[in-house]
């Protein structure tokens, strides 16, 4: 396993690949982003409002980079570096997990507000409320051609299809929190940072977990990869595991000490780019 990392400042948290192949992480405090390009040339963007907190990016519908704030906004980042923000209908609800959907549209949870919001190719946003409590989190398209999420208090993930409809999967494991999700090719994979497990749900609904060898490692991201596998951080003891399709682990790789690992995302090389809270981007490339 190689590994290069890259300084792009404190408090990198959120990650993404452009479709250029460029990394993308978000430097919360600092009221930045930071992009990492093929060479390893950093460029930092900071936003108009310094007090905003980026938080998590994604790649979006228009192949723009989006980010969520928390101060109520998301952001955009076009083609000519040019950033925009708007102002979600339920500011004050949290936006925090971004993906593209399966229509065309970006979707986002709100985590304070027990919301999951659609921004159409038109500009329309529409907010689905959940059961109160729950705390979505992170969110992805699943290989069933639904959108599925994190429900942090509630232990479960939620799915909605495109036209609306809501359903909830209860997890197996009490206290399982789950935080990090993304949909791989045949199945979606989801982090439970209270267990310290990793899981994947098959489309009919079918769940396996995984415990990874240390309980209290507090996995976070998850990134899927074309074989079935995934990419996970585990932000507790500084590292990032891989496992194959049966949740296996085939690779690891720890950083310095103090490096807190959160995003991750999977390059279209198969190398993996991890944002460290202390201060760097890091591409891992397993042998």
């Amino acid at each position: 396993m190689a590994t290069i990392t890259y300084e792009v400042g404190p408090g990198a948290y959120g990650m993404a690949i452009d479709p250029a192949g460029r990394a993308w992480t978000t430097l919360v405090e600092r009221g930045e982003l930071a992009r990492v390009d093929a060479d390893g040339n950093v460029d930092r963007f900071p936003l108009e409002d310094r007090n905003a907190r980026p938080m998590v990016l994604a790649t979006g519908p228009d192949d723009a980079v989006w980010f969520s704030c928390g101060d109520g906004t998301l952001g955009r980042v076009d083609a000519t570096d040019t950033i925009s923000m708007r102002s979600v209908a339920t500011p004050q609800g949290g936006p925090y997990g971004l993906c593209t959907g399966p229509d065309d549209a970006l979707w986002f949870t709100l985590l304070s507000a027990d919301r999951v919001g659609r921004l159409a190719p038109d500009g329309t946003v529409e907010e689905f409320p959940l059961a109160k409590g729950v705390m979505p989190s992170l969110i992805t398209t699943g290989p069933d051609g639904a959108v599925w999420f994190t429900l942090n208090q509630a232990d479960a993930l939620g799915r909605i299809d495109t036209a609306g409809q809501i359903t909830t999967c209860p997890l197996p494991t009490t206290g399982a929190a789950p935080v990090g999700i993304h949909g791989g090719p045949d199945a979606v994979w989801f982090a439970e940072i209270g267990a310290g497990w990793l899981g994947r749900i098959e489309p009919d609904g079918r769940i396996e977990e995984f415990p990874l060898p240390d309980p209290a490692c507090r996995p976070h991201a998850v990134a899927a990869t074309v074989d079935g596998g995934c990419w996970a951080t585990l932000w507790a003891t500084g590292s990032v595991v891989r496992l194959d399709r049966d949740g296996r682990i085939t690779a690891q790789e720890t950083f310095a000490h103090g490096a807190e690992p959160h995003g991750l995302a999977v390059a279209a090389d198969g190398s993996v780019r991890v944002a460290l809270q202390s201060g760097q981007v890091a591409h891992v490339v397993a042998d």
